[in-house]
């Protein structure tokens, strides 16, 4: 199975819906790595208003596959980006780091943003249920 980066759109909605993030996304992606980057961690983690609930967190985050944005990631980016606005599609940056990222380590996005079905090649998923 391939592995799941988690975006942050993943992150807070299911917060917003009162359910544990990191309860919920362990018990329903049971057998599958879970992955995450350094966009996804400041995106929420920016949002997190007590600090113990930040450290829970960062604890969590510690013991996922962590993808690093190397200039090979940037050079990606750049790439994408570049292509995506020939096309007439935009999409925002910190969108197209997460998708590289994510293609690096040939990992699913975990997303509830539409942005991340525009990227060619991408593998997007929206539920758990589906997988």
């Amino acid at each position: 199975m391939k592995p799941l980066l988690v975006d942050s759109s993943y992150w807070i909605g299911l917060a917003r819906r009162k359910l544990d993030p990191m309860t919920f996304l362990t018990t329903a992606s049971f057998g599958r790595e879970l992955a995450i980057c350094g966009v996804v961690r400041c995106e929420v983690a920016r949002g997190i208003r007590q600090e113990a609930a930040l450290n829970r967190l960062r604890k969590f985050w510690d013991v996922m596959v962590y993808v690093p944005t190397d200039n090979v990631i940037w050079n990606e980016v750049e790439k994408l980006l570049w292509q995506m606005d020939r096309s007439g599609l935009k999409i925002p940056q910190s969108d197209a780091v997460i998708a590289c990222c994510a293609q690096r380590i040939g990992a699913a996005v975990l997303t509830f943003d539409l942005h991340f079905r525009q990227i060619p090649g991408l593998s997007v998923i929206s539920s758990l249920d589906l997988i």
